[in-house]
């Protein structure tokens, strides 16, 4: 199959950024340069025609690919974990500039284990607690701490809608838990299918998950310390009505198009 055979398998299943992945998936799976993908070169592969039925179906290029970029590090995924986004990626610039020298964090919901270990690998003076129900997403998160060569970050398995076990307070509590109405989850596109539900999954409101959070660990935030919680870009005004009913302050954060994506509650 040559690049423009690839490129128009994909455009014809509706893949939007179709000439670029079609450009990484040849780097991936055929070692082809860029002067191959001008060249005409047929890549015939069954690794690749693989990959592209898959892709074909809508799974999504990250689980195909096994791995994906967020911020500065490289993260393994895989169908266990919710897929790290660029715009998560605002929580650890949040956590670089605002945590304390020598601060100790919780991260809840951690999926991937991305924001931890991006923050702590880049913040060597920080340590964190990670949880997740997910027993999958643990150990993937645990994978990625060690292949990042971060020892900073310890793990454990929590259902943050139960009362907290934890015995010791923390600078700060940071989560990007599941925001998605449930109502809204048959609206999405067919990509977010292969994601676990319960990682996007936010109950009839959205909000079931920062309700219990706040309810739950509020006695193992150290006084002085903050809420760093990631946001649907619609939900700014209940979000900023959440923080008034545990009568905590409200800092909304943007992302680089000026959408809400994140909050600072204290």
């Amino acid at each position: 199959m040559t690049y423009a055979a690839l490129k128009a398998a994909l455009q014809a299943a509706g893949v939007e950024n179709f000439e670029g992945e079609a450009r990484i998936l040849l780097e991936e799976f055929a070692r082809a340069t860029p002067a191959d993908l001008c060249s005409g070169r047929d890549f015939s592969d069954a690794r690749l025609a693989d990959a592209l039925a898959r892709r074909q179906a809508h799974e999504p290029l990250q689980y195909i690919l096994g791995k994906w970029a967020f911020y500065k590090e490289e993260y393994r995924v895989s169908p266990d974990c919710l897929i790290p986004r660029a715009d998560t990626e605002l929580l650890v610039e949040t956590l670089l500039r605002r945590l304390p020298r020598g601060a100790r964090f919780l991260d809840l919901c951690t999926g991937s284990g991305c924001i931890a270990i991006s923050t702590a690998k880049h913040r060597p003076d920080v340590t964190a607690l990670a949880a997740d129900l997910s027993d999958g997403a643990l150990a993937l998160a645990k994978e990625n701490a060690a292949a990042n060569r971060v020892s900073s970050v310890g793990f454990r398995k929590l259902d943050v809608t139960s009362p907290s076990p934890l015995d010791e307070r923390f600078d700060c509590i940071v989560s990007n838990p599941p925001y998605i109405r449930t109502d809204a989850l048959g609206t999405l596109a067919p990509e977010l299918a292969f994601e676990p539900r319960m990682a996007l999954d936010g109950g009839d409101d959205g909000l079931r998950f920062y309700r219990a959070i706040l309810e739950h660990f509020a006695a193992n935030r150290k006084d002085g310390g903050f809420f760093l919680f990631e946001f649907g870009f619609d939900q700014q005004e209940d979000a900023a009505a959440l923080a008034a009913r545990h009568e905590l302050s409200f800092e909304p954060l943007f992302d680089l198009g000026g959408n809400f994506r994140a909050a600072v509650i204290a």
